[in-house]
């Protein structure tokens, strides 16, 4: 999730504590350099007098905070378990809750042990996974692979460890070797039809190519992982203490930092997808607008990548792969070919194929749409992120935008917007501000709550109402911390309405950037990196906070990810929802007509065969989330994949939706594509994702139920005079 955040030097009331806490560190900061474990205990001592002096709430370093940073350190080294043994562990728990005792006294004793152990077990489970592939598998045999890792326990011996990954591979091998034959069985079916094919292959030849491409995979997994040195184990030491304060608090190594400082700029070159770990798998998050992978239409946010490979090459397993080093092998120079094998949420599997492409800042920025109804005009305005430029007041920003944008929809006579927040993860403060702004009059936009308890409270002080008629506000799951505000500002003015899923993301905490650097004079450690912490808390300005519980919709639609855990309240340690005092402001009371529009869409919505089969599509896929046995037995398993692909043909008419409107650029933008070939084709394309946009049509249908009775009246005195005109 992007979060509000600035770096400390942009923020004068965090500058104090800053300088606080050099003028503390300096007295015990050594000025020399003696060895590694000399850092580690350094970075140590300023992570947590940071965090213990900065943070919002900073958690108590005791016997429970042991425990946490002791499960969550162990599931990143070894998240599938198939490194450790038992007997490992049982060393390991003596120090379950001795970790706070060692985090105070700088003692590297635990940390030590487990990553001595760890080379070891990978060193030993080398001879494992090139062991199973040797020989031919026997895929006639009765046998399954459990692949929930959080509910297998740890392999007693060698020999139950080795077991485990006789199988994990075979299930692997068997994955590719089942795609292999439909690609062969293609090859007979056009020999069939006189088409010129190569001559298919035989299944001795297909069994042998796949445990050699399995086997390279692996090699190339551990490849990457000898490639990390002791600093990038102690990073994930560290950051295992860090995000026990909360979620958001996050330790940036070196490299890390770099790469923040990449992505605020908002330059890169890849295939525009965001990944994050889920368990041994990595996720697809996020499509980032206007990427190539938005482009391509196949990849799609929770699918599961399972291999990578770089244009014709053999596709390198990444199931247990570190993050980082699956994003290595996804990203790549602009031109280039990277294939994914995904697992859909479905759980069928699919090979991708996208072209690497410069991912450009352009399509984070706002931009709108109209569409007619009945004779009347609406305007859509997407904002996928709240942008700014810290370092430069003049360059543009979300809310100078935004505003632009409703002034150009106003000119071309829409008689309502819908505001358009889904997926936006957030940004900077000052654009929700100014945003919520454009749509009330002068008063209060959040509260923020800091680590003091002093309370502050954001208002828009400009009386001038930019946009004075019906507003629609859509968010969703991925709705976060920026998205949650502006929906809860207009939720609590009754200024609009605002639809989607049942809930928003419910990040309601601010972070802020620290260089560590900062605090160290005279040493000769290089680069410590950087701390990301939890400095502030949201309010709504009717007192509640969007922590955990985010904005709930006025009218809840159904969605795919409805029933997965995928919010703020799905993680253990997440901040609690609270409340402070309201703030004082005044309910619009320009809309006579709010809550007969909220029933009559909530009446749509009970009646819409395609919003029931939207729910049970996403129960479906909770389901399937649920099921993790897979048959090793190549007949069952091809029968478990056709059942999924001929149960998900129900949902197949879901993808096919379409409205019944049109979408259209507004006339400065028709005459830039007339001169920008490449901005035609992503206003053409997201025009198409509109116009298959379930939810947009019913925000157009709430739109013309908020018109007021005067409105009409006028919208058909001008039809009548355009008819007489014609």
């Amino acid at each position: 999730m992007n979060t509000i955040i600035r770096f400390m030097k942009r923020n004068y009331k965090i500058i104090l504590v800053v300088l606080t806490l050099s003028v503390a560190l300096w007295s015990f900061i050594p000025r020399q350099k003696t060895t590694d474990p000399e850092k580690d205990k350094l970075l140590l001592e300023l992570l947590t007098f940071v965090i213990e002096k900065g943070h919002y709430n900073p958690a108590a370093i005791d016997d429970a905070f042991s425990k946490g940073v002791y499960k969550d350190y162990l599931n990143a080294l070894d998240p599938s378990k198939r490194f450790f043994l038992q007997s490992d562990i049982d060393e390991f728990v003596q120090y379950e809750t001795q970790l706070d005792d060692q985090i105070k006294n700088k003692d590297l004793s635990f940390f030590n042990l487990t990553y001595s152990r760890l080379m070891q077990r990978m060193e030993e489970s080398k001879t494992y996974y090139k062991e199973s592939l040797t020989e031919p598998f026997d895929y006639k045999v009765e046998e399954s692979y459990n692949t929930d890792y959080e509910k297998t326990p740890f392999a007693q011996t060698p020999a139950e460890l080795k077991e485990r990954w006789r199988k994990q591979v075979k299930l692997s091998a068997l994955s590719s070797l089942v795609e292999k034959q439909k690609l062969e069985e293609d090859k007979t079916k056009n020999k069939a039809d006189g088409k010129k094919t190569d001559a298919p292959k035989s299944y001795e030849q297909l069994e042998k190519e796949t445990r050699g491409s399995t086997l390279n995979s692996l090699n190339d997994n551990f490849n990457f992982i000898k490639d990390l040195d002791r600093n990038d184990w102690f990073s994930i030491y560290v950051n295992a203490i860090a995000s026990r304060f909360d979620p958001h608090t996050s330790y940036f190594a070196p490299n890390e930092k770099e790469k923040f400082d990449v992505s605020m700029s908002g330059k890169l070159e890849g295939i525009g997808a965001r990944l994050q770990k889920k368990g041994d798998f990595t996720e697809i998050s996020e499509l980032i607008s206007g990427g190539p992978a938005w482009r391509g239409k196949q990849l799609e946010s929770g699918d599961l990548v399972l291999k990578v490979a770089q244009a014709d090459a053999d596709p390198v397993d990444v199931v247990g792969m570190r993050l980082d080093d699956v994003v290595k092998k996804i990203k790549g120079p602009k031109g280039t070919e990277v294939r994914l094998t995904v697992k859909k949420t479905d759980g069928t599997i699919k090979v991708i194929t996208i072209i690497r492409d410069e991912v450009e800042i352009e399509e984070t920025y706002v931009k709108s749409s109209v569409v007619e109804k009945d004779g009347y005009k609406y305007g859509v305005i997407y904002l996928p992120k709240f942008y700014i430029d810290f370092e430069d007041q003049n360059s543009r920003d979300a809310g100078k935008d935004v505003a632009i944008e409703v002034e150009r929809l106003k000119a071309a006579g829409v008689q309502g917007i819908v505001m358009d927040v889904r997926d936006n993860g957030g940004g900077s403060l000052k654009t929700v501000v100014d945003i919520a702004g454009l749509f009330i009059d002068q008063g209060p936009i959040v509260q923020i709550k800091s680590a003091a308890g002093k309370k502050e409270v954001l208002f828009d002080k400009d009386p001038k109402v930019q946009w004075d008629g019906p507003l629609v506000v859509m968010i969703n799951e991925f709705s976060a911390s920026a998205s949650e505000i502006l929906a809860a500002a207009i939720q609590d003015y009754k200024r609009g309405v605002v639809i989607g899923s049942k809930q928003s993301y419910g990040k309601g905490t601010v972070q802020n950037v620290i260089d560590l650097n900062q605090f160290v004079r005279g040493s000769n450690y290089g680069d410590l990196g950087a701390l990301k912490t939890t400095t502030q808390k949201f309010y709504r300005i009717n007192g509640g906070s969007t922590q955990l519980e985010g904005v709930k919709s006025d009218i809840a639609i159904p969605d795919r990810y409805a029933y997965l855990k995928m919010g703020e309240r799905d993680i253990d340690n997440a901040m609690p929802w609270d409340k402070i005092d309201p703030a004082d402001y005044q309910v619009w009371n320009k809309q006579n007509n709010f809550d007969a529009a909220i029933a009559k869409s909530r009446a749509r919505m009970i009646n819409n065969a395609q919003m029931k089969l939207i729910d049970e599509n996403a129960k479906w896929l909770d389901e399937r989330n649920k099921e993790n046995v897979y048959s090793l037995n190549i007949d069952k398993f091809k029968a478990e994949q056709k059942a999924l692909e001929d149960k998900s043909k129900k949902y197949k008419s879901l993808a096919d939706y379409k409205n019944a409107f049109v979408f259209k650029s507004l006339p400065y933008e028709v005459d830039a594509m007339k001169k920008d070939s490449a901005l035609k084709e992503k206003r053409d394309s997201w025009h198409e994702n509109l116009s298959k946009d379930i939810y947009i049509e019913e925000a157009i249908h709430i739109l013309n139920d908020l018109q007021s009775e005067n409105l009409k009246g006028l919208g058909a005195k001008t039809k009548k005079e355009k008819a007489i005109k014609s």
